[in-house]
């Protein structure tokens, strides 16, 4: 099996569901498998540190995570049309892997959740893809081939899956936005398989 890291934050739980729909859409690609992780959050007070394990859910991610697998997934909540801190500041703690070249070559796709449906769904996606870029990867997208990308009234657009949470975070994924994220999984899967050959 070849393993995609699936690698988010998640602040109220939406972005941790997309994460598990996008490694459902890995998985059923054969010869691919999921291997999800996290990052913590980002304190203001220097002398705060987060626990080296997470209380729940995935793992926190390490640099290992990228040289293992063959492509990768990123999601975040939208800060202001952008990747939240905490993802941007492990993303700046991988020089040393963009150094070697370790990510040049790999497909990625990006996915994210936002409070309005004008919250910068977009620029956030594109956002999370600038370091990508760097990193040499090979950045997919959603094809328009993909029914609900035409007829969704939330979420989703060609730059990544996408979801629309609402002001309370409390709005659940809609069938449309799930079947996004399958599609984005099974996409990245397949690709990763194909240029890992």
């Amino acid at each position: 099996m070849q393993e995609i890291l699936v690698l988010y934050y998640s602040r109220h739980g939406a972005v941790r569901q997309m994460a598990q729909l996008v490694a459902r859409g890995i998985d059923q690609v054969a010869g691919a498998a999921a291997r999800i992780r996290t990052v913590p959050s980002v304190s203001a007070v220097c002398e705060a540190t987060a626990s080296s394990i997470p209380e729940s859910g995935a793992p926190y991610a390490e640099l290992i995570d990228f040289e293992q697998c063959i492509g990768l997934a990123l999601g975040s909540p939208t800060r202001f049309g952008n990747m939240a801190a905490p993802l941007k500041y492990f993303l700046d703690s991988t020089s040393e892997l963009w150094l070697r070249g370790t990510l040049a070559g790999k497909p990625a796709a990006v996915f994210t959740s936002t409070s309005s449906m004008h919250g910068g769904q977009e620029s956030t996606l594109i956002s999370m893809m600038l370091p990508l870029l760097h990193h040499g990867m090979v950045v997919l997208g959603l094809p328009y081939t993909e029914p609900e990308l035409l007829s969704t009234a939330s979420g989703g657009t060609p730059y990544g899956a996408s979801h629309l949470a609402g002001t309370a975070s409390d709005r659940p994924i809609t069938e449309a936005e799930k079947n996004l994220c399958i599609a984005l999984g099974k996409r990245l899967a397949q690709a990763a398989l194909k240029l890992a050959a």
